[in-house]
């Protein structure tokens, strides 16, 4: 073989050989790409899970439980958490969610505070620190030994092991001067709520050891401490009566309630009218967009759209006004307020020109920034000169825009798009960027009417040979089912 066929034939198997490392680095690359798909699905799992066993294991309620474990997608779950601690909130219109705040501090102080073998998150002491806060004060005796009983305990000296008794002033649904016993009757630094006060005696089985001062005086036996028709735990008799602490019942009473999630403080708002309110007196429509800022944060413009023919106009000295005020609330599924908002529309038209702007429509608009989730709208609006009133309300669902993810805002049908000055750029009505744009609302044109589209795209990748965003975008119009036009 020549030297230029031996040259050629090495070139092929070079080739070849390029060609089969590309043709294997494919699959391993979509094999790295599914990989790193479910460590991210595995990760948002074991989130998912901590949060609900972990993090909200002692404040969330039976029902909420439930509801969690129906979810079927991350994105609800998300809904689900966010929602969960707004109505927990004590103040919804503020950044900060003070509950919340304090819960995460409550578990770092019992992991800080309370660990022995395990987390102090999963002890007794942590729990009831975590569910009802700090208590008011705190009687400690880490190192157990001599104990003058109190007299509702029998009274009498004896010794015990480590114990603490925590005094709470007051808790909803238990009442006031509340106190929790915990027992460290293993000696490992593992208290245990315990409804038995007995329970930290050192010499409760040692004969003769660390009697009452009932069983000093009367002789008795330790064993009838335990004395069921008694009505007692393990407590002796006081010279100066029973004390309803020493009572089996309400004792365990306490302990059940110990472990209760808390009382919700802000339940879900009732509605805000018992029935719709359905006003045809002054009708309008509403619209609603949804814009891209960052990922948790969209812009949200609610447009209105009613007609001039339906406001009532005063005259004077040949200016025609007309005033109408607009009530605008935007609340959480959960009933919490996100925002609300009041503003004055007023128009006023000259005489000459009244009759033909009665045939026209009046467009307001209010931009508000909404996390992903989803919301009730209401919308009230009263003509101020004839007193009609018109209501309406819709969903809200404002979408997520991930973070990488190929997405865009929504496609606007507009009957306006215009270029807007330097100095009016992302201020004004109706102005998005540096563009003007007024949606239709109606979603209905005219054949004398130009019909512009606006969206935004987030995410593009940028091509390698021009180093600038890429798409193609195609748009397609239908009639019943039927193509009409198609753009590219």
């Amino acid at each position: 073989m020549s030297r230029k066929g031996i040259l050629s034939a090495l070139l092929s198997l070079i080739v070849l050989s390029s060609m089969s490392v590309a043709a294997q680095k494919k699959p391993e690359a979509a094999k790295q790409q599914q990989n790193s798909k479910s460590r991210a699905q595995e990760e948002t799992n074991r989130a998912m899970k901590k949060w609900l066993e972990e993090d909200a294991a002692f404040i969330i309620t039976d029902e909420e439980r439930a509801a969690f474990k129906k979810l079927s997608t991350d994105e609800e779950r998300e809904i689900f958490i966010e929602n969960f601690w707004l109505r927990r909130d004590p103040t919804p219109d503020s950044i900060e969610n003070e509950y919340q705040e304090d819960h995460y501090a409550r578990i770092a102080y019992a992991n800080e505070h309370f660990s022995s073998g395990i987390q102090g998150w999963r002890t007794d002491r942590g729990r009831v620190y975590i569910i009802h806060g700090k208590p008011a004060e705190v009687e400690s005796h880490a190192g157990g030994g001599y104990y003058e009983r109190p007299l509702d305990e029998g009274g009498g000296s004896t010794s015990t092991y480590p114990f603490e008794i925590w005094r709470y002033r007051y808790i909803e649904g238990m009442g006031n001067d509340v106190l929790f016993e915990f027992v460290d009757n293993t000696m490992t630094g593992e208290y245990h709520l315990s409804i038995d006060p007995n329970e930290k005696d050192a010499l409760l089985m040692v004969p003769g050891a660390g009697l009452t001062l009932d069983e000093q005086i009367n002789g008795k036996d330790k064993s009838a401490r335990f004395n069921v028709a008694d009505q007692n735990t393990g407590t002796g008799d006081s010279l100066f009566g029973k004390s309803i602490r020493t009572n089996q019942f309400e004792r365990l009473n306490l302990y059940n309630n110990a472990f209760r999630p808390p009382e919700i403080k802000f339940k879900d708002l009732e509605a805000i009218v018992s029935t719709k309110l359905s006003f045809n007196l002054l009708p309008f429509k509403i619209g609603t967009d949804f814009v891209r800022v960052t990922e948790d944060t969209v812009l949200t413009p609610i447009t209105i759209r009613m007609k001039y023919s339906d406001l009532a106009f005063q005259e004077q000295e040949g200016i025609h006004r007309a005033l109408a005020n607009v009530y605008l609330k935007i609340t959480g599924i959960n009933g919490r307020p996100a925002t609300t908002l009041e503003h004055t529309i007023q128009a006023d038209i000259p005489d000459a020109l009244f009759q033909a702007t009665l045939e026209k429509d009046v467009f307001h608009q209010e931009v508000v920034p909404l996390r992903p989730g989803r919301y009730k709208l209401e919308v009230v609006i009263k003509d101020m000169h004839s007193n009609n009133v018109g209501t309406d309300r819709l969903a809200l669902t404002v979408p997520r825009f991930p973070e990488g993810n190929l997405s865009t805002s929504s496609m606007i049908l507009a009957d306006l798009i215009e270029n807007v000055p330097l100095n009016q750029i992302g201020s004004g009505a109706f102005v998005l960027g540096s563009t003007k744009v007024r949606p239709n609302v109606k979603e209905e044109f005219t054949t004398d009417q130009d019909l512009k589209l606006w969206l935004q795209v987030y995410n593009l990748k940028v091509d390698e040979q021009t180093h600038k965003p890429s798409a193609n975008i195609e748009t397609l119009i239908t009639r019943n089912g039927q193509e009409i036009k198609k753009n590219r």
